[in-house]
């Protein structure tokens, strides 16, 4: 044994240790319980890994991003083992970590029911309470296919060694382009409990593992190709206490309660008819009024925000999407096409092709630039059937969708003018809790994305330096930028703290070129602009699912659809109620009256139950008064109101966009 040193690394502070040979990266952090693994020159090793002189290393804490990760794989591996334990013939798919939880795909028999999860998780808590090793080892090709030939898809992952981009979404868990690992479950007397195709790392032992619950199962094709089997997936969740595992279930209970889907049911908003298709929502009266909302909001803003409205055709030769780029990049997401009149028609994915053919119609100076184009452009992706989910993804919707056209110098403050932009919409609508992701290109996979690497810097560079003067937190977000070009994304948190992504703005020096678009300079040159798109909602329809389960569908008053409900005590106050709803009508608030046989207090109750702001009620006493008993959304009411008060109160509210 010799002595090497190595250099323990923390947010704050570096500490160069010696050590002996043999020692494990545990024992670097024996005295710290919530470290799971180990950061190694920027690689995530279990806690076993052997430390090499001149390593420097960093704790994994249980609750990061990456031990939550760690934990959830782990949780994963224990269902795998508990599935085999209860089903026997199950074969093993493979078993990411996902957003707040994991999952894990069998090819068994007979789908799972509930009281499978049920017997399921009685068998994970057993393994957890045997505090079974995580144990890596390397192996070869050739030894794992001999050693995994009872388990048809861990052989085909093996096969698919080093391009794991054609196996799966979550299937770097299991391979990689380096060394193959297995890891197997250690019980308490030496012997392999289970084991598992896997890169890890993983928690060092099961009993590692706080609190966890299996959530449900679906059908999900191998590999994520409809043309393969269907397998059996269950979800499941793992968090570092149990307290934290009761504040996830909680949260859970509250988007379940706000679920746009069931909302829009509920309060008469839209609906998906079969007879139109799958993820082609249609809009009922009340839906419509904040549609209209939210369009006739944005339609102005652009034009306080020097855009000029246009429109174009749902329909198109494909030849537009050759010249932008688009084909074959995005053929996957966009619908067949129609062939008419001896050429292809395609329905519109994106409207930027034919804002540059606007561009393109005259000749363009200088002087007109930044040229800025919006409109609300219907477009048409071909999602998936698995994916579609109510209005937050859908196959038909429409983007506030605008172009700015500009010269590279005027660049930097018009991506600023339209971050700003952005950032205001969302203010307005009661969403102020948000941060920034910065998309940029994979540099080992260019041939992904088009143009040079001076403009993919410059662009880039353009895109950081606005987002970091903004002063919120920046996130990176490599490879995920468009193919001709970097973006920067809004990420917004709603009232239960979800984020999601909202505006975009994005850098394009693609499309001009392809289109050859060109301006007259100052010295008489003829010069190419650059192209920034941008959307404020991003999909009308999405930002409206968003909307209701931010507020439950409780809108603020100046987005409910009916903005005042009447009700009256007794029939013979109808007359009256209905010359107060004259009077609210003329200054043009929303407002419906109740004349139904119904009860009052029932009357009372729907109004509630439809969430309308305000309630505004009319007994004898309100009428010899020329009075209302005003009546807000949380029970509080006023009675013996003046009708001239109780429409000012409305006017008032919806005006200053009051959170009523």
């Amino acid at each position: 044994m010799s002595d090497i040193k190595v250099a323990v690394l923390s947010p704050d502070a570096r500490q160069e240790q010696t050590v002996t040979t043999g020692t494990k990266a545990w024992e670097l952090f024996r005295d710290e319980a919530d470290v799971i693994a180990a950061r190694v020159a920027g690689q995530l090793k279990d806690l076993s890994y052997e430390l090499a002189d001149g390593d420097e290393v960093e704790g994994v804490a249980i609750d990061s991003p990456d031990g939550l990760d760690i934990l959830r794989h782990s949780t994963a591996h224990v269902l795998a083992q508990a599935v085999q334990q209860v089903f026997p013939d199950a074969k093993l798919g493979i078993g990411p970590p996902i957003q707040d939880g994991f999952y894990y795909d069998f090819d068994v028999e007979t789908p799972f029911v509930p009281e499978d999860l049920v017997k399921l998780e009685t068998a994970m808590r057993k393994i957890v309470k045997e505090n079974q090793r995580f144990d890596r080892r390397v192996t070869t090709d050739e030894d794992a296919l001999v050693e995994l030939a009872d388990e048809p898809y861990k052989v085909e992952l093996i096969g698919l060694k080093g391009n794991v981009g054609e196996a799966a979404e979550g299937a770097s868990a299991e391979v990689g382009a380096g060394e193959l690992t297995i890891y197997d479950n250690i019980n308490r007397n030496g012997e392999v409990a289970w084991k598992d195709l896997c890169r890890g790392p993983h928690l060092p032992t099961t009993k590692r593992i706080p609190a966890f619950k299996l959530m449900r199962s679906a059908a999900a094709y191998w590999r994520g190709d409809e043309k393969n089997k269907q397998l059996q997936r269950i979800y499941g969740t793992a968090w570092p206490s149990k307290e934290a595992l009761e504040e996830h279930l909680h949260r859970l209970e509250e988007a379940e309660r706000r679920d746009h889907r069931r909302l829009g049911r509920e309060l008469d908003l839209f609906s998906f008819p079969d007879e139109i298709g799958s993820g082609l929502p249609v809009f009922h009266p009340k839906g419509g009024v904040i549609k209209r909302e939210m369009e006739d909001y944005v339609r102005r803003r652009h034009i306080e925000e020097g855009f000029s409205y246009v429109g174009t055709p749902h329909i198109t030769k494909d030849g537009v999407f050759h010249t932008s780029g688009h084909l074959p990049y995005y053929a996957d997401t966009m619908f067949p096409p129609m062939e008419f009149e001896g050429a292809n028609y395609q329905l519109k994915a994106m409207n930027c092709p034919m804002h540059n053919l606007i561009f393109s119609a005259r000749g363009r100076s200088y002087r007109e630039l930044p040229l800025r184009l919006f409109e609300f452009g219907s477009v048409y992706r071909y999602e998936k059937s698995g994916v579609i989910h109510g209005l937050t993804r859908v196959r038909g919707f429409a983007q506030d969708d605008s172009h700015s056209y500009c010269t590279p110098e005027q660049a930097p403050d018009e991506v600023k003018h339209l971050l700003s932009f952005v950032l205001s919409v969302l203010r307005d609508f009661g969403l102020d809790d948000f941060y920034l992701e910065l998309s940029t290109r994979d540099d080992s996979k260019k041939d992904k994305f088009v143009g040079s690497d001076e403009d993919w810097a410059v662009a880039t560079a353009v895109l950081e330096q606005v987002a970091t003067e903004s002063g919120l937190d920046l996130v990176p977000d490599p490879g995920g930028a468009a193919f001709y070009g970097p973006k920067i994304s809004v990420q917004a948190k709603d009232a239960i703290g979800r984020t999601w992504q909202m505006g975009t703005v994005q850098y394009d020096f693609n499309q001009p070129a392809g289109f050859g678009l060109e301006y007259t300079a100052s010295d008489g040159t003829k010069q190419q602009p650059v192209m920034i798109h941008s959307a404020k909602f991003g999909s009308i329809e999405r930002f409206l699912g968003v909307l209701v389960e931010h507020y439950a569908g409780a809108f603020p008053p100046w987005l409910a659809p009916v903005q005042v409900q009447g009700i009256p005590v007794a029939e013979r106050h109808v007359d009256y109620l209905y010359e107060v709803a004259a009077e609210l009508r003329r200054h043009g608030i929303r407002v419906e009256v109740d004349d139904s046989d119904d009860r009052m207090q029932k009357k009372i109750r729907n109004a509630q139950l439809q969430k309308v702001p305000f309630m505004v009620i009319v007994g004898d006493q309100d009428v010899e008064a020329g009075a209302v008993s005003f009546r807000y959304r949380d029970g509080r009411q006023d009675n013996g109101v003046p009708i001239a008060e109780a429409v000012a109160r409305v006017v008032a509210a919806v005006d200053a966009r009051e959170q009523v």
